[in-house]
């Protein structure tokens, strides 16, 4: 497995958008390549600032009085660029805030349209106890890393909230559209990984094949609703709406070139596809609604596996049967009757579970997949049965 991550050379949102005039903002966890390679700073991947964005997702420390890991043993995830804090009793959570609130503040009086990437490092291991939300859990009953780990989602709520307080009070609320959504599944310390425990009503958490490791949240809205707004016209998103239809993380690649008018560079591949419809309330019929996931590594909570979903079916498959696949290949499940997935029906639908593998063999040949390679050296290919 040959990781090497983005690299200066890659087309990528930021830098594009900054071809058009944005001032394309980083502010947080960055993880974008390994820290050996050039795309470990996001300065190079297309931002034209990068605040505390290094090639790891988990901090040294939340804390600023621990200088957010400088000086301790976990100095190899010390967060950078934050040195004005160090020493100082403040979350890193709310010293991300402050400084994307200063880099909006630098586009608005540059008169520039601003492209802000905000990744919170919360809630990102370890868990840390955000002391400003700590006595709210304190009776709870939880264990201590469960209530440190709420207060990280307090800290990344309020967060949120003063940026949109924010926006408003610089007069931008109104043609700034705001996108929310999370790169895993939960990783809250509650319950065993595969169950419905930290992710419930979903099962399973962050690295498991279930829905709880790959469903995630996404919330689009203009910070701030006006009809008036030629931009708010222009992509007039459907309030408190629900989508069904499937989406991924590559469709906003798309997305956002077309709202801002950012040509696509003639011969680059787009993975996504637009979402400019379902985000008007409407269905979109021109969407597939397929999803293959792929994961031929080890260890994680789940190894070997590589999901495929049609429309309401999804069939996992394990290269290498183990306890946590009831030492089957196969685990099939009706999403629309059974969204919490507590039964499996690859033994009971057998016309269905062979329509389904034929399709994620399939789509593996298609996308030149590699797959995981046995003990005895043999490589794993994905049985239809």
């Amino acid at each position: 497995w040959n990781w090497e991550g983005l690299s200066p050379d890659d087309v990528t949102l930021p830098g594009l958008l900054r071809t058009q005039g944005y001032h394309t903002i980083h502010v947080g966890k960055g993880h974008f390549a390994p820290r050996q390679f050039a795309g470990a700073d996001p300065a190079n991947l297309g931002f034209e600032t990068n605040i505390a964005g290094a090639s790891f997702g988990a901090p040294g420390s939340y804390y600023a009085k621990e200088n957010f890991g400088w000086g301790t043993k976990r100095e190899h995830h010390a967060v950078p660029g934050l040195e004005k804090y160090h020493g100082q009793e403040i979350f890193l959570t709310e010293a991300l805030t402050i400084e994307a609130k200063k880099e909006v503040d630098t586009a608005i009086k540059s008169q520039k349209p601003f492209y802000l990437y905000f990744a919170q490092y919360a809630v990102h291991a370890p868990f840390q106890s955000d002391p400003r939300f700590a006595a709210h859990y304190a009776d709870s009953g939880k264990p201590a890393s469960a209530q440190a780990f709420a207060t990280l989602i307090e800290g990344m709520d309020k967060s949120l909230g003063d940026v949109l307080d924010h926006l408003d009070a610089r007069g931008v609320a109104d043609n700034t559209l705001v996108i929310f959504l999370g790169d895993n599944g939960s990783d809250a310390p509650l319950g065993h990984q595969h169950e419905v425990a930290c992710a419930a009503p979903l099962r399973g958490k962050k690295g498991s094949h279930y829905e709880g490791g790959t469903r995630v949240p996404f919330i689009a809205a203009w910070a701030k609703a006006n009809p008036e707004s030629a931009w708010q016209q222009k992509l007039p998103i459907a309030s408190g709406t629900i989508q069904l239809q499937q989406a991924a993380v590559q469709d906003l690649f798309p997305t956002l070139l077309e709202l801002t008018g950012t040509p696509i560079p003639e011969g680059h591949v787009v993975d996504g596809k637009s979402l400019t419809t379902l985000l008007t309330g409407k269905q979109d019929s021109s969407r597939e609604e397929t999803f293959l996931m792929h994961y031929p590594h080890a260890p994680h909570r789940t190894d070997y596996f590589t999901v495929y979903r049609d429309g309401d079916w999804k069939v996992i498959y394990h290269y290498f049967p183990t306890k946590v696949s009831n030492d089957s290949h196969y685990q099939l499940f009706n999403l629309k009757a059974d969204p919490y997935e507590q039964q499996d029906l690859s033994t009971t639908h057998p016309d269905e579970l062979k329509k389904m593998m034929q399709s994620l063999q399939q789509s593996l040949v298609a996308h030149n997949a590699v797959y995981p390679v046995s003990k005895e050296g043999k490589t794993a290919l994905p049985i239809v049965p």
